[in-house]
């Protein structure tokens, strides 16, 4: 171990020739985040459109179909948020990278998003009939995957791993496409050496700089290259390899993941996530700390993986009612930091403000977003419970009515 880590700690020799272009994030961003994609909802018209897009891609790059009907692997899903609801089938991307090696780095994102706003995720006040385009959700990330995907096979000195690059549907009703692809691989899973996932890389703060990756606990060499690296980003480390995106379908088998995550915004799931809003430079610089450590860990051999404290609930939890507000992903202050309140929720009504950090539900202390989403699974619609908040340095007690 201590050889491995001293390999992490020297500087990336400069011999990779590629560089991320923001000019291409723009160009993917902007086309799969169009009002013509009409918000990319799982088994949609506009979900079909942004796959013709994303294979398009694929080939262009010359990669090697690795879909069960070339790029394509298709999957049943049913419409409801927890599982209910219209069944329908979806498709994930997939393309190949071969570099003839013994062991393949998988980089995905989900391109899915929440259509016209009928699925009850949104937290607009009235989502229904309106665009939810997801420009940073998850728009970003696919333009990550495709731009990866091209810097990764223009490379002239090819990296030590094969890649499969996956652009997953159905991560907003539950993981589908991603569970789906882990139970249903389509390469030799046992040589995965670990996977890289992108969920909303497009709103880096220009002040703070602040980058949370989830899943350093996954292996013993995430915390130590993540320290070591040069990079003008701050990086927030969440050791979990459980959370509310598509890595933790990989966790699950047993593969180192890592999920990059800019941080939450008043956008988040509401028909104004456009593409204007995309900080381009920000996520150029994302996309260059995910080169940077992938090509730090080229000469080394398979991960180890390690198994990580297990977070019970996450934001894919199925609960009766909603509080309406965006939970901070970043913050690692005691309680539920609160990012943004949505009009007309049961958060706003009952006077809860974007900055306030909730930290007792009823008779439920909230110590961080998993106690928060365990509360939620106690509550019923109609039900009317205290909540206590700090603000500034002033507790509240709220009455919360669901």
């Amino acid at each position: 171990m201590r050889l491995l880590i001293a390999a992490l700690l020297i500087p990336v020799a400069g011999t990779f020739a590629q560089k991320i272009e923001e000019k291409k994030i723009k160009t993917h961003v902007t086309v799969l985040a169009a009002d013509d994609m009409q918000g990319r909802f799982s088994g949609s018209e506009g979900e079909r459109k942004a796959l013709q897009y994303i294979e398009k891609e694929f080939k262009a790059l010359k990669l090697v179909p690795k879909g069960e009907q070339g790029f394509q692997q298709e999957f049943p899903f049913k419409a409801g948020v927890h599982g209910t609801g219209e069944e329908g089938k979806a498709h994930n991307a997939i393309a190949y990278l071969d570099n003839n090696a013994d062991k393949t780095i998988i980089i995905g994102a989900h391109y899915d998003h929440l259509g016209l706003g009928e699925n009850g995720s949104s937290l607009d006040a009235n989502p229904k009939g309106k665009i939810h385009n997801g420009a940073d959700d998850n728009a970003s990330g696919v333009a990550g995957v495709l731009e990866l995907a091209r810097y990764f096979s223009q490379n002239k000195v090819k990296e030590k791993s094969n890649f499969l690059f996956i652009c997953f549907s159905g991560e907003e009703l539950g993981l589908y496409g991603s569970k789906y692809f882990t139970e249903h691989p389509t390469i030799d899973i046992s040589n995965v050496s670990y996977m890289i996932n992108m969920d909303m890389i497009g709103r880096l703060n220009p002040d703070t700089k602040s980058i949370s990756v989830s899943g350093t606990g996954t292996s013993p060499v995430w915390e130590p290259i993540l320290k070591n690296i040069s990079t003008p980003l701050t990086i927030k480390t969440d050791s979990s390899g459980m959370g509310p995106s598509d890595h933790s379908s990989f966790y699950l088998k047993n593969i180192p993941a890592l999920h990059f995550f800019t941080g939450s915004h008043s956008d988040y799931h509401k028909p104004s996530d456009d593409s204007e809003k995309i900080n381009y430079g920000g996520e150029k610089q994302v996309l260059e700390l995910i080169v940077a450590v992938i090509e730090k860990l080229d000469n080394e051999p398979k991960l180890a993986f390690l198994t990580t404290k297990q977070k019970t609930m996450s934001a894919r939890t199925s609960f009766k009612v909603t509080l309406g507000v965006m939970p901070s992903y970043t913050s690692d202050q005691p309680g539920l930091l609160i990012d943004g309140v949505t009009e007309g929720r049961p958060a706003q009504q009952a006077g809860i403000q974007t900055g306030d950090v909730i930290i007792q539900m009823g008779d439920l202390e909230i110590k961080d977003i998993n106690n928060y989403m365990e509360a939620l699974g106690k509550f019923e619609k109609g039900q009317t419970v205290p909540v206590k908040v700090k603000r500034k340095d002033e507790i509240l007690t709220l009455s919360v009515t669901f």
